[in-house]
């Protein structure tokens, strides 16, 4: 079939992954939650053009890979792709940064009105061989648009993550079973 590509990303190696959300909780009070809605752009750009920056030798690499903002009845959550967790932390508390000014104005401003809108992050260190991507007529998204694309299948490593969880299922199962115990070995869905 010409035109169905399959494409992955390119990196092999330790990545980290940044999810941040926000939820309004009190629509009446946009005093409160209109700048917490209002920092994220800033910031996503201030990363943005320091990533810009360091490819140009101009500037430090903060360990910003990409970003995409979701949009969901939760509210929106940011999707950030960095080299590392310590990358994370290290800009999120960096004074000369949008970040923690912003962070430090959300706490005084929810001292008013505590629980007027809710923000929640997660942060996943994410070892070497333990991330796989798979696009189909896609454009570059996610890893691929952090990394860039490649069409050599041997890059994808999605069987090979479902052969490592099952072996250390069946692994799991057999020195349950070994102990004499009832333990049942939960199924994992496959990517």
């Amino acid at each position: 079939m010409s035109g169905f590509v399959h494409t992955s990303h390119t990196h092999d190696g330790d990545l980290a992954v940044f999810l941040i959300g926000m939820r309004v909780n009190q629509p009446w009070r946009p005093d409160l939650w209109v700048p917490v809605l209002g920092a994220m752009p800033g910031m996503i750009a201030e990363l943005y053009r320091a990533k810009d920056a360091a490819a140009r030798g101009e500037g430090p690499d903060l360990g910003f890979l990409e970003a995409r903002t979701l949009l969901g009845a939760g509210g929106p959550t940011v999707v950030q792709y960095w080299r590392d967790a310590d990358a994370i932390y290290a800009y999120a508390n960096d004074p000369d940064r949008l970040h923690r000014p912003a962070w430090t104005a959300f706490y005084r401003r929810s001292r008013r009105a505590t629980g007027a809108v809710g923000i929640w992050h997660e942060t996943y260190a994410v070892p070497a061989g333990a991330h796989e991507s798979l696009y189909v007529a896609m454009p570059p998204t996610g890893l691929g648009k952090a990394f860039g694309l490649t069409q050599d299948r041997s890059r994808r490593r999605h069987a090979a993550l479902r052969r490592r969880r099952d072996g250390a299922a069946a692994g799991a199962g057999a020195a349950a079973g070994a102990a004499g115990t009832a333990a049942e070995v939960a199924d994992v869905p496959g990517p």
